[in-house]
């Protein structure tokens, strides 16, 4: 019986050795299973890449095989030099400005009585744009017109003393040849025409002085009278009715300008190119503009003049730059970006001497 218990607790214990065995068997099996299919796929790699090799310079010879044949792909070359000249060009960014720009102010201190012109208004050379009070002027130029009318008066008056007076002495002289006049008589006629013609000189050099004063009067009187230097267009308004205006600063409520006046026909464009780059740009060569407010218009334009000065702190040169036409969508100060076109002149004329 013993020998049965014996039996029986043997057949349930595990035998460690058969276990061991089997374990690596069991372990090796994936891992020879994975390394067998990486070696397939670089296998598989290697055959796609050599394939793709072999393929490519047949593509390449398919496709420019035909290009000597048709006579227009020969002709295609000549798209990227466009491009060239485009991405070539220089570009700089500046502001729309006017070379007659003014604000009208009076010349004398005055009040202002009425103002003619407004915002936006289109004025003539010479005309009035305001006017300040004139009572004291208009006074002081009818007192300088009487004092001319009685000067006058008074040359009138000597002047008609004179001829009689030389009128006596011619007698005299012809009565003193004859012995009928003494020589003093001669002599006070003689006299007579002297003092005569000296205080004629002395009231025509006085008509002078009044006309003179009186000129200076209807100026004074005409300053009274605010005109415009130039034909432009009004931007800016500054002086009401009511208001004191002198042509000097003196503090308080005192204008110094009537209104500010632009010429629209002198408009051009003031850039600051960097000076490493100004050796590309030529006078009159052509550009392109674009105004920040009109971003799809291109403007065509060309380079008046390099002004010559440098600006040390920006280390830039100022170009001067015309429109080719004018515009009323053209404004003072306006942003613009512009391209110098040298290049695309220069290859332009060069094509053009190849091809003659």
């Amino acid at each position: 019986m013993r020998e049965d218990k014996s039996k029986l607790l043997r057949s349930l214990t595990i035998d460690r050795s058969a276990s061991k065995v089997e374990r690596p068997k069991s372990r090796w099996l994936p891992i020879s299973a994975a390394v067998a299919a990486c070696v397939v796929v670089a296998f598989a790699a290697f055959a796609a890449f050599e394939l793709r090799r072999q393929d490519q310079p047949k593509e390449t010879t398919s496709q420019t095989a035909p290009q000597p044949a048709s006579q227009p792909q020969a002709q295609q070359p000549q798209q990227p030099a466009t491009n060239g000249k485009a991405a070539g060009s220089l570009a700089a960014s500046g502001y729309v400005v006017a070379r007659r720009k003014a604000t009208v102010a009076a010349e004398i201190t005055g009040k202002v009585v009425e103002v003619f012109t407004d915002e936006g208004r289109t004025v003539t050379e010479g005309q009035v744009v305001a006017r300040l009070d004139s009572v004291l002027a208009e006074r002081d130029y009818e007192l300088a017109r009487s004092r001319v009318e009685t000067a006058d008066a008074a040359v009138a008056a000597i002047s008609a003393d004179l001829e009689d007076a030389t009128r006596i002495m011619s007698r005299v002289q012809t009565l003193s040849q004859k012995n009928f006049a003494t020589e003093a008589d001669l002599t006070k006629a003689q006299a007579r025409v002297g003092v005569l013609s000296a205080q004629l000189r002395q009231a025509q050099s006085q008509l002078e002085t009044a006309k003179i004063d009186a000129k200076r009067s209807g100026s004074m009187l005409d300053k009274h009278q605010i005109r415009a230097p130039f034909a432009g267009v009004v931007i800016d308004r500054s002086a009401q009715p009511g208001e004191m205006i002198s042509p000097m600063s003196v503090g308080g409520y005192t204008r110094t300008g009537i209104c500010t006046i632009v010429d629209m026909d002198s408009i051009e464009i003031e850039v600051d190119v960097n000076e490493a780059f100004i050796g590309r740009v030529t006078p009159g060569g052509p550009v392109n503009a674009v105004l920040d407010a009109y971003p799809d218009w291109t403007i065509p334009a060309s380079v008046i003049a390099i002004v010559p000065t440098a600006n040390r702190e920006k280390a830039t040169v100022k170009v001067r730059i015309r429109f080719e036409k004018k515009d009323p969508r053209i404004l003072p100060d306006m942003a613009v970006k512009v391209n110098f076109m040298r290049e695309a002149k220069a290859n332009g004329s060069a094509d053009a001497s190849a091809a003659n």
